[in-house]
């Protein structure tokens, strides 16, 4: 056998045929693709928005989810007191994981299997479960700076016995 043959070259097309291949070149070329049309968008925050409000819209024009429109409302007061943040997540990555969110909802909607009945305690132990891990570094801090965030395990002070307590002190001297 001649070393200098293309015995190699052989290898490698039995290698690229193979439909392991095929599909790995393939989900490589559209990943490749997606991050190139995901980074196009990044400059604009509108358009994108608009599009994930089309995407929302179109995943909630359903018949059962409009007949629920009746209920509790949240709370809007002009006294609450404006509190700043820091933002720690991003608006692209936000609006990035909302958007994967809804469409992945949305496609799951298409198929029965994921139409599944579900009994409530285990969905309660679920969302018990779920809080507790997205809610850990919160309830961390809490703990370590013995933040309690009901009013029964507060301190109260009485200002009309300091006061008064004050002005005793003052005809005393």
């Amino acid at each position: 056998m001649d070393p200098t043959s293309t015995s190699t070259s052989t290898n490698d097309e039995d290698m690229t045929s193979t439909p392991s291949a095929l599909a790995s070149r393939w989900h490589f070329m559209v990943t490749q693709r997606f991050q190139y049309y995901l980074d196009k968008s990044t400059p604009h925050i509108l358009h994108r928005w608009i599009g994930l409000c089309f995407v929302a819209f179109i995943y909630a024009v359903d018949p059962e989810i409009l007949e629920l429109t009746d209920g509790p409302t949240l709370p809007t007061r002009g006294s609450d007191e404006f509190r700043p943040f820091v933002r720690r997540l991003p608006e692209f990555k936000f609006w990035y994981s909302i958007t994967k969110a809804f469409c992945i909802a949305f496609v799951m909607t298409f198929f029965s299997v994921f139409d599944v009945p579900v009994f409530w305690p285990i969905l309660l132990f679920y969302w018990f479960v779920l809080f507790t891990l997205t809610m850990r570094r919160q309830i961390q801090h809490m703990v370590k700076y013995k933040y309690v965030p009901f009013s029964f395990g507060k301190k109260r002070y009485n200002r009309k016995r300091q006061a008064a307590e004050e002005n005793v002190s003052l005809v005393r001297d």
